[in-house]
Parts: C-alpha cells; structure tokens; sequence
C-alpha cells in the first residue's frame, strides 16, 4: 500500500494525504479522520526518511567512532544511542580506525545523506576539515580532546589531572622511581597523561627520567613487550600505564618474569576497564566515565539540532572528570578506595 493507494480508497487527492501526514493543522478535521482511518485499516507507515524530507530532517545523526571493538569507544557510543533514540533518531555508525582518510569518507558519506547532525569520538581530522559540516549546516560535537579543533562543540575527560592524580597516589604509597607506559592514541589524551605524569613527579621534587617512559601500543601486547623493553633498561618501582589494556599487559610481563606485583612493583592503569576487577591482584586505576561522555555528548548535539537559530548557540567545552580506583595492584590491601 503506498501515498496514491491511500488516497484512492479515501477518495481525496494524493496532495491531501501528504498534507495529513506533514501538515495535519491544514486539513479538516473529518478529512484528516478518514484518511487516518484508510491508513490504520490498511497497516500503512510513511516514509519516514521523505516525510523528514519536508521539514528539512533526517532523524538520523552520524557516529564515527575511532575503533569499533574497542570497549571504551562501545561505551560512549551506548551513551550517545540512550539518547538519541529517545528522541526519535537512529544512528549510522562507521569505524573511522583512527584514519583521517577514513574519517573523511565517513563524512562524506554523511553529508550526501543529509543526516542531522555528527558525533566523531577522538577525531583525527583538523579543523579546516572538519568545517566542511559547517558549510553543509550539519552540527558538530567531538568527543575527546582535539586542540586542532578548539572552536567546536567538545566533551573531553581531563586526562591530565587523571594521571597527576595517579601518579600521587603511587608516590603516597612510598614507591618514587615511577614508569610510564605511554599509549599511541588517542594521541592528545596520551600527551595529557604524559603532562600530568611529569607534573606529578615535579609536585614531589622528582625529575621525570626519559629511560621510564616507554611508548607502547595501545594493547595488552603492547604492555607486555613495552614492560620487557622497561625492564630489559630499568628497574621501576611502579609502573603506571596509560590504559587498562596495557597495564594487563604489563601485569603478564612482570609475573613471566618473576616479579611480583604489588610487593616488589606496584602497578595502575587508566579506564577502569571491566577486567580490572577480576585480574589478580586487581587493578588500580581511573574510573573514566565513558557512558557520560557519550550522554553529554548526545544531550548537546539534540540541543544544537532543536535550536532553531544555530548562529546564537555557543560553542561549549564540556570538561569530565576521572575517580580514582583503589585495588591491591598498588599495594593497598583493602579495596576501601572502591567505595568512592
């Protein structure tokens, strides 16, 4: 059953029916009955992606997420979906892979479907770029921190602070000859955990040592080969790793080679991972609030898409914060640090 069949059995004319569907409040009230009454006999659901058509929407908002089976990246996609289906959208989500070719063809694709509006979760695209979307009036929120693109809409975690944070907390429980398994991305994330790794060390007197920053993939093989390549140099007293993933990753490394942890190495990570609460001994880290990242992240969007004047929205920078997690990897033996 389609528009003309509809029209038919009513006995109103094609341009009627569009009417009832876009414009009820123009057609009379017996009229608009009678044609709904056709399409509910008839099982009849329009179109929804023309109907959006007539008022210059799509219902559908683009998600570029940076690596599709990363579990971190899941969690702030979950958060984005809570949101915009409760308001009625569907998302199209690609998996950018960290590429900017690839980015790019995602945002292509986007544009030529004319969808709403666009998340892209730690965008490797820059500014001149990404104001291809202006052009086209479709709206902008980045999740993760981009300094490339400082003039659009950004939730971030502040990375920073997280691992100064951290690495105060390894130095309060006495360990000072501290290690960093810096990840390759995101990258702006990693350098900010690289500051606030150095700041942390600067707070107590201590300069950072380039031997006790290893740069690792972001992965458990990346942690394990980073931490052989760290002790094949050094002798840490703790390592801190710049995501769950790459501390478990430390965490095998060090157990192959006979050293315990925490007793001889204190170990924490970053992410808060579902795995580390169930590695022993469990993992210190950040707790990231990934989900919020994606409901804010959505919430401003919806906001930005519903205004009806664009140009009067300011740009916004939505700053989260991380929890400290503390388990027995660093050396405590209560998990009190959990209930915070």
């Amino acid at each position: 059953m389609n528009i003309k069949q509809i029209a038919k059995k009513a006995g109103v004319s094609v341009a009627t029916v569009s009417r009832v569907m876009n414009h009820p409040e123009n057609v009379a009230e017996h009229t608009r009955e009678k044609i709904r009454k056709v399409m509910e006999e008839e099982g009849y659901k329009p179109n929804w992606f023309a109907q959006g058509l007539n008022f210059n929407k799509t219902m559908t908002i683009g998600l570029i997420v940076p690596h599709i089976l990363n579990q971190m990246y899941m969690e702030i996609a979950k958060g984005v979906e809570d949101v915009v289906l409760a308001k009625g959208y569907i998302t199209f989500i690609g998996n950018g892979e960290m590429n900017p070719k690839t980015e790019r063809e995602y945002l292509d694709q986007l544009i030529q479907r004319k969808v709403d509006g666009i998340i892209i979760i730690f965008s490797s695209l820059e500014s001149d770029e990404l104001a291809r979307l202006e052009k086209n009036d479709i709206p902008l929120v980045l999740i993760g921190a981009n300094r490339d693109a400082p003039e659009f809409n950004m939730v971030k975690v502040d990375a920073k602070i997280a691992a100064e944070t951290m690495v105060k907390h390894l130095l309060g429980c006495g360990h000072k000859r501290i290690a960093f398994l810096m990840g390759s991305d995101p990258r702006e994330e990693n350098e900010d955990m690289y500051d606030g790794y150095c700041r942390g060390l600067r707070s107590a007197g201590i300069r950072p040592d380039e031997d006790m920053v290893i740069k690792v993939d972001n992965s458990i093989e990346g942690g394990y080969q980073g931490t052989k390549k760290l002790l094949s140099i050094t002798r840490p007293e703790a390592i801190y790793a710049a995501n769950d993933n790459i501390a478990f990753g430390a965490l095998d490394a060090l157990k192959e080679s006979g050293i315990s942890v925490p007793d001889e190495v204190a170990l924490a990570g970053f992410g808060n991972y579902r795995m580390s609460n169930m590695v022993e001994p469990k993992l210190t880290t950040s707790e990231v609030p990934y989900h919020k990242m994606g409901v804010y992240g959505a919430r401003l969007l919806m906001d930005i898409i519903e205004t009806q004047d664009k140009e009067e929205f300011d740009t916004r920078m939505i700053t989260l914060q991380s929890k400290l997690k503390v388990r027995k990897s660093c050396g405590h033996n209560e998990r009190i640090g959990e209930m915070f």
